[in-house]
């Protein structure tokens, strides 16, 4: 996960956030068992979430090593759907991963970088198990609209966390900036609306960042790239081609990246 400074931001609203709880006993975890620990060999983790059976959506920079710009070897990456103190409720390793045709890793820092930042997963085998329900897809979320989280994280690897209540508070086009607590880690996290209790993801964790002396998150908004991820999918591609366009930005994680938000803001 990067860490972004974020400049001339629009106003923040009034902000009535519920903390991070960590979700320890099985009735605590009941619901949110298709979000899932992505393990990356010995490259750290991310957090990702079913949205069928055998796919998992998560951020694309985590099938990058940030060292090197190379693509992780997907023999070592490993789903474990629903990690929580040490056991999972299903274990899967991966048969391709395809990110959003747009995203570059390592490129300069840019908005449209986080809008791009998406990537689906299709686990060697689908996940049945009764006690694991892939999440659906709403439509983007309107600025001030309340959003759920629930991710991994740097000092909480072990067990995932909700926060129950987070806000929009400015979108651009392919773009959320939430109030969301979010670490390292927590990369590929899905961000949720709640719709008559269901949730449905409408965003993917891609970086935190700063503003104003305040932590927010960016997330990627799901309704263009995820259609271009799916036919890529389903076409047979997988994360291939040539890698000599990479540039490494402090290990693609942080360095003081400005992102200057533009003058127009997309409203409710």
């Amino acid at each position: 996960m990067r860490f972004l400074l974020l400049l001339a931001l629009a106003a923040l609203p009034a902000r009535a956030d519920q903390p991070l709880v960590k979700l320890q006993t099985l009735n605590d975890n009941r619901g949110w068992e298709a979000v899932g620990k992505l393990v990356l060999g010995d490259r750290g983790f991310c957090t990702g979430a079913l949205i069928s059976p055998q796919l998992v959506l998560t951020a694309a920079h985590c099938l990058f090593d940030k060292e090197t710009g190379a693509r992780i070897d997907l023999a070592q990456i490993k789903f474990l759907a629903g990690w929580r103190n040490n056991r999972a409720e299903a274990y899967r390793g991966v048969k391709q991963a395809v990110a959003h045709p747009d995203y570059v890793y390592g490129a300069d820092d840019s908005l449209d970088r986080v809008a791009d930042d998406v990537a689906l997963i299709e686990l060697d085998q689908p996940i049945l198990r009764p006690s694991v329900h892939p999440f659906g897809i709403a439509d983007t979320p309107k600025t001030g609209d309340p959003v759920a989280v629930v991710s991994y994280g740097q000092d909480r690897a072990d067990n995932p966390s909700l926060q129950q209540q987070c806000t929009v508070m400015d979108k651009q086009t392919g773009i959320l900036v939430m109030t969301c607590d979010v670490d390292f880690g927590s990369s590929g996290a899905p961000v949720f609306t709640m719709t008559n209790g269901v949730p449905l993801v409408v965003s993917v964790i891609s970086a935190k960042a700063e503003v104003e002396s305040k932590r927010v998150s960016l997330g990627s908004a799901l309704q263009i790239p995820l259609g271009k991820l799916m036919d890529a999918l389903q076409a047979g591609a997988t994360m291939t081609g040539d890698m000599s366009h990479v540039q490494i930005l402090s290990g693609g994680l942080s360095g003081g990246a400005k992102f200057v938000k533009p003058a127009a803001t997309d409203t409710p």
